[in-house]
């Protein structure tokens, strides 16, 4: 990020103020805005002090570009109304673990832009909306950007994904999105989305254990369980991903196969713990939950009744493997 030195410039100039608020990436049209002439920009590219990344924009420093300053050189160059949006959004608020090198932009749907490399540029009738009223650099709100990685996922599954984990990482509500995911005129998989919104609203927290709610537990007819609810022993305090308690049955659903080790100690440590209180534990993977739903349906179904649901277990079609 820029300094008040590399901006090179007098004490007080009003460009500093906005240099080190850009991470030290200035547009022509902010330093002409200022006072600074053409020639004096030009100075400073030539003797090196400055740099042009993009076509009116400026670095003022040298050396490698930090992420920050990747952002606002795109959005500079974008011009009046950009918003960072899509995996570029989301990296900012946490919702995407691994940036992507190429930043993505929105710009009003009448504007045009030249290409330029490492710049994805998107189109919307809708930016006033979509722009958060204050976070900086411009960018849309949480659930604009849930909902543009949901229509540009690769396949449902993905969409669904990225609507759990903003919700399990309290980002934003399910409300929110239902409200902005209707105020879109364009959205892929939108009757699956509204519906997984509602399951979600329940404290489906993960694309697995949405799954598993529509695979395995709703369509075989196993009791209703309870979503992520705490439980607190001495020395920790967990959330079940399932819990049937008055069956004294938990089930944890694990999303991959490997996990870092402190994940896995966390895992013991609860697995423990709801054995401590009297409850049985059941963990499944994804390929429990997609490939072998009514296999799984039934080993549940059976520890169920041992602890007092008399309940059938149900054939969720033509194909089901539960014993008729």
């Amino acid at each position: 990020m820029s300094d008040d030195r590399s901006l090179d410039l007098p004490a007080g100039h009003p460009l500093r103020q906005v240099g080190n608020r850009q991470a030290g990436i200035l547009s022509f049209a902010q330093c002409r805005a200022a006072g600074l002439s053409a020639e004096a920009i030009r100075w400073r590219i030539t003797s090196g002090r400055w740099r042009r990344l993009h076509l009116g924009v400026f670095a003022t420093f040298t050396g490698p570009l930090p992420r920050p300053a990747v952002l606002w050189a795109a959005l500079l160059y974008a011009g009046d109304g950009a918003m960072l949006s899509h995996s570029s959004a989301g990296e900012l608020v946490g919702l995407v673990d691994t940036p992507v090198p190429a930043v993505h932009v929105t710009i009003p749907h009448g504007r045009r832009l030249r290409p330029v490399a490492g710049v994805v540029v998107h189109r919307s009738r809708r930016t006033a909306g979509a722009r958060h009223p204050s976070r900086l650099p411009p960018q849309t709100r949480v659930e604009e950007t849930v909902l543009d990685l949901a229509h540009a996922a690769r396949d449902l599954d993905q969409a669904l994904g990225w609507l759990t984990r903003a919700c399990a990482q309290r980002l934003t509500t399910s409300d929110r999105i239902g409200r902005a995911l209707r105020s879109r005129r364009r959205m892929r998989w939108r009757p699956e989305l509204l519906t997984a919104l509602a399951d979600v609203a329940t404290g489906c927290h993960s694309w697995l254990e949405l799954r598993y709610l529509r695979k395995v537990e709703r369509p075989h007819g196993l009791p209703r369980g309870v979503r992520q609810q705490a439980r607190t022993r001495r020395g920790g305090r967990w959330y079940d991903d399932v819990r049937y308690a008055d069956h004294a049955t938990v089930v944890e659903l694990d999303g991959c196969a490997a996990h870092p080790e402190a994940s896995r100690a966390r895992d013991r440590r609860r697995d423990n713990a709801a054995i401590v209180d009297g409850l049985n534990v059941l963990r499944y993977g994804s390929a429990d939950v997609i490939e072998r739903p009514c296999e799984t349906a039934v080993q549940i179904a059976s520890t169920l009744r041992r602890h007092g649901w008399t309940g059938p277990v149900n054939r969720c079609g033509p194909s089901c493997r539960v014993p008729g």
